[in-house]
């Protein structure tokens, strides 16, 4: 196929385009470029793209595309918290209105990355199913409960959307996120000798390597349209459901020396649930996720250590938040994060 993967430039995209490719398909990149520069270590070797705001995307830019990936957004909760509307704006409706264009463009299969964050509260000792109440708790995981709404209602014979609930996703990527809590929890430690915990611990996370998230992506886009259409996927394994405690106690043994530190100043987060991820088991025959957390903390302590992870590096280059501040402060970017000319 001739896939658009939105967001190629980023985390999740810069994993997913060769694994994509190496299956055979022709990848088209598009992205802003905000955190194109996000690299630890030697630079990636992007596929030809549009370098373009998901909310300027035109018609063109899906001439002669079979699929999209969408994986484009402002991606994780403090950002959603800072500029709400912003979120709204870019991650719901910049969203549908790519997939409107790739339905009345002739392409048919839209891959969404959603989140399992879209189960917020979930409260109780089960396993989250696709079927359980959405309890979204921030901007950012409303909006992909909304987009998930949208895209159900432009969903026909001829447009499969799709949509891939990722768990928390961990992992190294060429290029690098430090805001999420495995990599996180492994820089922490690496810099400072302790694995820093600011909540009490307790809350549940489910959580899925970037290279198990790209895997299931590229396994969804040929997947027979009758066990995919229209349908929502958990993306993981429930080996990796696991408490922040105890992500925190894998990363000690994955760093040697370095200490749990649970200070519980943040209190208890609202945010807990374990999920259920048989159902895209069951629609892909033989998929399963390949990494554990134990191992993907190994990993992240290894590349950190080769490509010689600073201080500096962590908390401003490869921080989502740190990263806009710097880059609107600077004026390179206006007041909608969009690059000024």
């Amino acid at each position: 196929m001739r896939v658009l993967l939105t967001g190629h430039q980023g985390y999740l995209g810069t994993v997913m385009a060769p694994v994509l490719t190496a299956a055979g398909h022709e990848v088209v990149g598009l992205d802003s470029g905000l955190f194109a520069d996000c690299v630890l270590g030697p630079p990636p070797e992007d596929p030809p793209g549009h370098r373009v705001d998901l909310r300027d995307i035109t018609a063109g830019h899906l001439a002669g595309v079979d699929a999209v990936i969408h994986l484009a957004a402002l991606s994780n909760d403090p950002l959603g918290a800072l500029a709400p509307d912003l979120t709204y704006d870019i991650n719901h409706h910049a969203s549908v209105r790519l997939a409107r264009l790739a339905r009345d463009a002739g392409v048919r299969r839209f891959l969404y990355a959603s989140t399992c964050s879209v189960y917020g509260a979930s409260g109780g000792d089960g396993l989250v199913t696709e079927d359980a109440p959405l309890r979204p708790v921030t901007p950012y995981a409303e909006s992909k409960v909304r987009v998930e709404d949208d895209l159900h209602a432009l969903a026909d014979g001829d447009f499969t959307p799709v949509f891939l609930r990722n768990a928390t996703a961990f992992g190294h990527s060429p290029r690098l996120r430090a805001d999420i809590v495995l990599n996180n929890l492994v820089g922490h430690a690496l810099l400072t000798g302790e694995v820093l915990v600011l909540s009490d611990g307790t809350p549940w996370r489910p959580l899925v390597h970037a290279a198990d998230i790209a895997r299931a992506f590229t396994a969804a886009l040929t997947a027979p349209r009758e066990a995919v259409h229209d349908r929502a996927f958990n993306i993981g394994s429930e080996i990796n459901n696991v408490t922040v405690a105890e992500i925190a106690e894998q990363v000690a043994e994955a760093v040697s020396g370095a200490k749990v530190v649970i200070t519980g100043e943040n209190g208890a987060d609202p945010r807990s649930y374990r999920v259920d991820f048989a159902r895209f088991r069951a629609a892909i025959p033989g998929f399963d996720c390949e990494w554990t957390v134990k191992r993907g903390a190994l990993e992240l302590a290894d590349a950190y250590r080769e490509h010689g992870l600073t201080s500096e590096d962590f908390e401003r280059r490869f921080t989502r938040l740190a990263v806009l501040r710097a880059a609107s402060e600077s004026g390179a970017v206006d007041e909608t994060l969009r690059w000024r000319r």
